[in-house]
This record gives structure tokens, sequence and C-alpha cells, in this order.
């Protein structure tokens, strides 16, 4: 097995402009909040504080932002209570025609049921769904870590954008800085340390792909959110495909078990490391995302684990 691993690894040889466009932004998705007042009290303290205060019983009520970025309070029912602290960051994108369908889909009642924390708009407009203490339904089944369970553990941003199914587009410049400013607040008031922030395809690589090979992970990276190395350049040379079996292919399942990703170690490249190679590349090598363990993936995949 280290063999295999030497050798597989020979072969492989990475509050801005929202309050300064905030008189154009629409506030018709929610109950907009109040600003603070900055020369007395703000009347919203107790909840943009963070959770070191005493609630008391928790009836799970969106009483107020947890964040000073979010313009307006769009409350789900679809939550319940929290397991354990957050110490992952999710983002997702919505996958929908358009930001309202949304943003109803999330406040829906009706099964199946389904919420994240905040939605972040194309214009880049923030509305929070859930409060960051209460665990949302945004992740489904899926691992980390090792580790099931990932909402109890996990606060969702959903980023409004159509997804693969109806004509997937790069995020516009004001969305991305307000994903950026809202993610930077939660991770420090949560102590989310760099690597808990992840795509939702991490995290459920055979049912989702969100939040897609747009997403420029190398900026949040940037900002002190999420890990990333420069993606090894697209090259010929030898790689790993479904069907294949041996040594090489427990090695690489190793590297992405190593690397949080929920696969199995069986030495097959099976549909599951397909999936898993997959959303690696959409997160880590998006130049070409085929699923295929070419010398670019193995080579950034070894660069990420040398990193952490």
């Amino acid at each position: 097995m280290r063999k295999a691993f030497e050798g597989l690894l020979e072969t492989a040889e990475g509050l801005h402009t929202i309050h300064d466009n905030a008189d154009k932004i629409g506030r018709h998705r929610g109950v907009p909040v109040a600003v603070p007042d900055r020369h007395g009290a703000d009347p919203m303290s107790d909840a943009c504080e963070g959770h070191d205060h005493d609630h008391g019983h928790d009836d799970g009520e969106l009483d107020g932002p947890d964040s000073p970025l979010v313009r307006s309070l769009s409350p789900s029912p679809n939550h319940d209570a929290r397991k354990e602290p957050s110490r992952l960051l999710i983002m997702h994108y919505t996958g929908m025609r358009d930001g309202m369908a949304a943003l109803q889909r999330l406040c829906d009642p009706n099964p199946p049921r389904v919420s994240c924390h905040y939605v972040v708009f194309e214009d880049g407009e923030i509305v929070q769904c859930v409060a960051e203490r209460r665990r949302a339904w945004h992740a489904g089944l899926g691992s980390w870590q090792g580790r099931e369970d990932v909402n109890s553990r996990s606060i969702g941003i959903e980023i409004v954008n159509p997804g693969h199914e109806f004509g997937y587009r790069p995020f516009p410049e004001a969305q991305i800085e307000a994903v950026i400013a809202l993610a930077q607040d939660i991770a420090a008031r949560n102590a989310i340390p760099p690597a808990g922030v992840i795509g939702h395809s991490d995290t459920a690589p055979t049912r989702k792909q969100d939040p897609g090979e747009f997403f420029p992970w190398d900026r949040l990276a940037a900002a002190g959110l999420g890990l990333w190395v420069p993606p090894a350049p697209l090259e010929d040379g030898p790689s790993y495909r479904p069907g294949e079996e041996g040594p090489p292919v427990q090695a690489l399942q190793a590297l992405l078990a190593m690397a949080g990703y929920g696969i199995q170690v069986t030495g097959v490249y099976d549909v599951l490391t397909e999936a898993v190679v997959t959303a690696f590349q959409r997160h880590w090598r998006p130049a070409r995302v085929d699923g295929v363990a070419d010398a670019s993936t193995l080579r950034t995949l070894r660069d990420l684990l040398a990193a952490r």
C-alpha cells in the first residue's frame, strides 16, 4: 500500500459594496431589518452578538438577524435543534429558475421540507431564513471528514443561480462580494476554520453539483475562507478511470478520504469513486470536470493535502 501511495504521488507531479448599494437593493424579499443606530443601542443587538447569551427556552423563532449584513428576514419553519456547534459552512446554489421561487421553496412548510440559513441574491441582497443556532435542513444525506448528519454541524448559504439544470452561469460580482462578506462574518462568530468552508457537492457527491465549477473558490480562499492551491495544468499522462482496479485506485481513494470525502477504500474505481473525483474537480480543478483521475487531478490533490 505504501508503494501504491508513493507511486500515485510520483505520477501526480490552490463590508464591500453591499452598503454602498443598499439604496438600490429591493426589500421585497422578506421583512426589512432595522439598521443599527451607531450612536446608541442597536435594537437587534441581542440577536446579532452571536450565541454567547442565554436564550432560555429556544422556540426556534428567527427574532432578528445574526449578521449585520442581512437586509431582510424570511423565516422558514423548516428547522430543528442543533446537536453540536457549527464547524462547517456549506455553499449551495439554489438551482431554480429564479431567486424568489427558491426563497419560497425554502420557506414552504409542505413536504419535502428544506431550508437554509441564508439566501444571497444576484444583486447582493442577503436574506436570513433560519437562525444560526438552529439546525436548518440544507445539506441532506451526506458526510464530511468521516461524519454524517452534516446539518447538525453546519451553516448553509444558498446562492441564487439557476444551476446546471436551468442554465448555469457565472456568479455576478455583487453577489460574490456579498457571499464573501457574509461568510467572513459567520466564520468569525462561529470559529469555523478555513478548511470548514466547503461546497454541497463535497458532502453529497453522488447527488449534488453545487455550487459548481464557476464558483470562485480561489477568491474565497484569498479572503480566508476555504482551502485552495493552484490547480495543476492539464497534461497528458497516466490516468485512472471507471472500471479500473488495483492498488493505485486504493491509494487514490485513501487520499480523497484524507481530503474529507465520504469514500470507501475498495480498490475499485466504482460509481462512488467517479462521483467523488468529479466533486473534487468541480471544487479544486474546474478546468475539466469529467470524473477521470488524470495527472492534473492527482497532482492537485497531492498539493491540497500537502497544504493542510
